[in-house]
């Protein structure tokens, strides 16, 4: 840097000294006890923060930059924890409406994160939850072009497994190769299992199938960023052209997984160089794999130019996936029974599961919605007594949004069904709204202890897909409203003041449990994921600060129990937070100019 003269250098010394000074003044005032969406809010909707005090106060908002005031209010009444013996105060500006840069200062407790006031306010997090997916590929490099900093060579290739010999058939003996590349890295590991796979895809899928304007719009930084088909789609395929090579030519079933027989050290992708295998076929797995690729069969029916015989070999490997099942209904997953006969062991993740009615019902929905084909709707069966959130072992509801979404679209038999469990679903949602807005964080997620288990934030983030399922049968606004507080939840929100997605907010985790941002000698963790989240369980062993159920939270790569990510805690990420900058305009939360 140049100075014409000695004055322009004091002057320039001067502006820096004073913004170091202004930072330090802020940094000092800064108090983690103000929980908010750390990204911000849209101009029309609600906007609370949650502050730790026992004591009413006043606030006031400020620009960033300006001390003046130019919005105040006082705090509501103080509000017990529903977890622990805090006392919590409510903040509420939802009437200031002005787009900018914002800081929330609390008399007596101190300054906010920064956020903002704008629309598409969550547009960056929207495209970032999808290229987490991306930072997830295995097979192949990421250029620095698409992949920034975190560029890294290509890992697992894939194109020489092993057929394991749980998985040996006539056909295929044990020690068979194959080839099964591309897919995503499962978790904090460098596996690929199609049980997690299913719940993952069909959340992606459906996204595009409810907001498919919003999709076909957003571009992402990706390499098939200019081939004409939508980038979330583009995202999607990596994984689906993987599963279909897990399906055996031979009888159609689908193998479990492909993995290492043990999890790798903390290396890079390319690093990692243990043989790997396909394991067990499974009555999960191959119903699952039947599910996801009927979906994706209609969802691709509309790019045959692009993608020509692709929706059609989709939905016949499904076919095949389902003749394999309805053959064998019963073959559980279970690696600790085959270990004590065969070699090697294989002790990566077991995803196990020992009732296949929901997998069942899922893979019938879905056959039927694509085909129209009345042998699948004996699958299907009755409306359930209850409901349970998605979860990878847990997939029925899957089936039931898709009977829903379709219904104007399938035989007029299927109505009385679609009709019962539109209200089902409503009712549903119904309770999870009940007394959210008594609660201390104002957030339908916390409603029960039982929320915060293994991937608590996933949990959050499927029960804001359920209230927007709510929305879309009903057009009742509320249920918008409440899926957004477990967007700012997950974005700040919370009991540990954490935006639990990498590199968003200005405190999110840094030290996750993933095996390439701890391997990569970079400060910041591989950006987009989801961490996840609170489980007072806390089965890693790690020293924790608390049992909290709700502030049980470790920002170390050591917590696998609460800082790992996973494929299927994002996605419904990406279908909350894209959903929602979807229906903006629609809710009124922006107005179109």
């Amino acid at each position: 840097m140049r100075y014409s003269t000695a004055s322009g250098f004091m002057k320039s010394i001067f502006v820096i000294l004073l913004m170091t000074i202004t930072f330090i003044n802020y940094a000092q005032n800064l108090s983690e006890r103000i929980r908010l969406n750390q990204i911000g809010y849209y101009p029309h909707a609600k906007k609370m923060a949650i502050v730790e005090t026992d004591g009413i106060s006043d606030f006031y908002i400020q620009a960033v930059g300006d001390n003046s005031k130019i919005f105040s209010g006082k705090l509501n009444e103080p509000r017990k924890s529903e977890f622990s013996e805090k006392k919590l105060c409510v903040v509420d500006f939802t009437s200031f409406t002005k787009s900018g840069n914002y800081i929330l200062v609390v008399e007596g407790v101190g300054k906010s994160y920064p956020f903002e006031i704008k629309d598409n306010i969550h547009n960056s997090v929207s495209k970032g939850s999808i290229l987490g997916f991306y930072y997830q590929r295995a097979s192949t490099p990421l250029p620095e072009k698409f992949a920034g900093k975190w560029h890294r060579a290509m890992g697992h290739p894939d194109t020489h497994v092993f057929v394991h010999p749980s998985a040996a058939s006539d056909k295929r003996p044990e020690g068979t190769i194959i080839s099964s590349p591309k897919g995503w890295y499962d978790a904090g590991d460098y596996n690929k299992y199609i049980v997690n796979s299913g719940i993952t895809m069909a959340t992606l899928l459906s996204a595009y199938e409810n907001y498919p304007a919003y999709y076909d719009a957003l571009e992402l930084t990706i390499p098939e960023n200019d081939n004409k088909l939508p980038d979330l789609l583009d995202e999607a395929l990596w994984n689906l052209r993987w599963m279909l090579t897990m399906q055996d030519p031979n009888d159609g079933g689908v193998y479990h997984k492909l993995t290492n027989a043990s999890f790798d050290k903390f290396v890079m992708p390319d690093k990692a160089t243990a043989k790997r295998y396909v394991v067990q076929k499974g009555t999960a797995a191959t119903l699952d794999f039947a599910a996801v690729m009927a979906q994706a069969s209609r969802v691709l029916k509309k790019f045959d130019k692009q993608l020509p015989g692709l929706s059609d070999s989709c939905i016949m490997a499904a076919k095949e996936a389902w003749v394999w099942a309805t053959k064998n209904p019963n073959v559980v997953y279970d690696q600790n029974i085959f270990n004590k006969r065969l070699d090697p062991d294989i002790t990566t993740g077991g995803y196990g599961d020992q009732n296949f009615s929901d997998e069942v019902i899922w893979a019938a929905c879905e056959l039927y919605a694509t085909t129209k084909d009345e042998q699948y709707v004996k699958g299907i069966g009755t409306v359930p007594d209850r409901l349970d959130l998605p979860g990878w072992n847990q997939v029925q509801l899957l089936g039931y949004y898709t009977l829903i979404r379709l219904e104007k679209e399938l035989p007029a038999s299927i109505s009385p069904l679609t009709s019962s469990l539109k209200k089902k679903i409503v009712d549903y949602a119904n309770a999870f709204v009940q007394g959210v807005d008594q609660r201390s964080f104002i957030t339908v997620m916390g409603g029960s202890p039982k929320d915060f288990i293994w991937g608590s934030s996933s949990v959050a983030a499927n029960q804001g897909v359920l209230l927007l399922q709510a929305y879309r049968i009903s057009k009742e606004k509320k249920y918008v409203d409440y899926a957004l507080t477990n967007l700012d939840y997950l974005l700040g929100r919370n009991g540990t003041g954490y935006c639990f997605v990498t590199g968003y907010g200005d405190k999110p985790p840094m030290h996750i449990h993933h095996r390439p941002s701890e391997a990569d000698d970079i400060a910041d963790p591989v950006p987009g994921l989801l961490s996840g989240g609170p489980n007072p369980g806390r089965q890693d062993g790690c020293s924790y600060s608390t049992s909290v159920a709700n502030e049980a939270f470790l920002d170390d790569v050591c917590s696998y129990a609460t800082n790992e990510i996973a494929i299927n805690w994002n996605a419904p990420l990406v279908y909350l937070v894209g959903s929602i900058e979807a229906l903006q305009y629609e809710v009124g939360y922006s107005v179109k100019k």
